[in-house]
Formats: structure tokens, C-alpha cells, sequence
């Protein structure tokens, strides 16, 4: 998945902003909390997310898949080459994150984005 595939489809969820942050990193995100982190160098590798713990640990088994750097512990994995996860994998991974996060938003915002 390339990074403008990984924009379009972000983007497309309801209620979607990106935003640069950390001077590199580019922030998917619904109702002002991120689900999904990627370099905003489309010549680096990889893509972070949230996912449920069950999840967690079953991608992490994985090649290539990883604990994400410093949220790890809540659940975020990151991958490091997109080429190695089927690109239609990788959008119900990233779809699964938005709804994790878009469930935990407060009932005002949620009514705001639909």
C-alpha cells in the first residue's frame, strides 16, 4: 500500500483529518484521536495502528509486524513493510482501528461525525 492509497482510504472514513505531527509522522484521525500513524516520507516503510488485544497478539507473531514504538502497550502495532501484508488486509486492519477509536469518542462528537 502505498501512501497515497493509505491517505485515500483514511480519508474516505467519516469524519477523517490528517495532520503531521512530530515533524515526520502522518496522523490519521477521528474525533481529534489517532488510529492510524504512517511517515509522511513515502520513502519510508511502515504504518502503525490500533488494534484489540486478541489482535495484538496475533499480529505480532508475525514477520515483519511489531509492537509500535511508545504505544505499544496500548495496543498499536507497526508494520514495517507494507508489501508484506495484502493491501486489502491492511484496509480492514486500518477500518478496525477507526471503529476502535470512533466507539471510545464521546456520544456528542460520534453524533457530530455521522
Amino acid at each position: 500500500m502505498t501512501i497515497e492509497q493509505l491517505r485515500k482510504f483514511c480519508l474516505a472514513l467519516p469524519g477523517t483529518t490528517e495532520d503531521i505531527k512530530w515533524g515526520a509522522d502522518l496522523c490519521f484521525s477521528v474525533g481529534a484521536k489517532m488510529f492510524c500513524v504512517s511517515s509522511a516520507d513515502s520513502s519510508e516503510g511502515g504504518i502503525s495502528f490500533k488494534c484489540t488485544p486478541e489482535k495484538f497478539a496475533e499480529l505480532i507473531e508475525r514477520e515483519g509486524i511489531k509492537p509500535a514504538a511508545y504505544v505499544g502497550r496500548y495496543k498499536w502495532v507497526h508494520i514495517d513493510d507494507m508489501t508484506a501484508v495484502p493491501h486489502t488486509e491492511v484496509e480492514a486492519l486500518i477500518g478496525a482501528s477507526y471503529q476502535l477509536v470512533f466507539d471510545k469518542l464521546p456520544s456528542k462528537i460520534k453524533k457530530s461525525i455521522q
